[in-house]
């Protein structure tokens, strides 16, 4: 059940996982955000919000799977796909990043300013990456010549 406010109106578990979330109250957040899903169902908006604090909590694993099985049941809601561009970044996948923060950038038109610099900043890291690693004992290194065009550099 619902826990009320001080006007006596009830106060659903997302309202009050909101609340928490803007006051960094994370782990408190989730707990509420669960007790939303028990008391109105696991829907897009309820595992979002699940993936979201998952997400400040630093559980990338756990906040990609739920942001997943939001967009499973609402594929254009533009706050999963948001924060699941988020967590990609976090883990390094910029490449599948970009593509959720351009869905997410097109579907909002463009009117969210966090959407337009998480995008350009995933456009900016999928761009100015260079390949170095080894193999057999070699470096090697990309590097842009032009537009559409690269150059593999080794040390050998």
């Amino acid at each position: 059940m619902p826990r009320a406010d001080r006007r006596g109106e009830a106060v659903d578990g997302l309202t009050v996982g909101h609340r928490l979330m803007a006051a960094g109250e994370h782990e408190l957040a989730l707990k509420a955000y669960l007790r939303a899903a028990s008391e109105r169902g696991a829907d897009a908006d309820v595992l979002s919000a699940i993936g979201s604090a998952n997400l400040r909590l630093g559980r990338l694993g756990q906040a990609e799977q739920i942001l997943r099985r939001a967009l499973e049941q609402d594929p254009d809601f533009i706050p999963a796909l948001n924060n699941l561009g988020v967590v990609l970044m976090e883990k390094g996948e910029t490449g599948e990043a970009r593509r959720v923060f351009q869905r997410a950038f097109a579907l909002d038109s463009g009117n969210s300013d966090a959407i337009r610099e998480n995008l350009r900043l995933a456009i900016a890291k999928t761009e100015n990456q260079v390949y170095s690693g080894e193999n057999d004992n070699h470096n090697f290194s990309l590097v842009r010549r032009g537009p559409g065009e690269y150059l593999l550099l080794s040390d050998r």
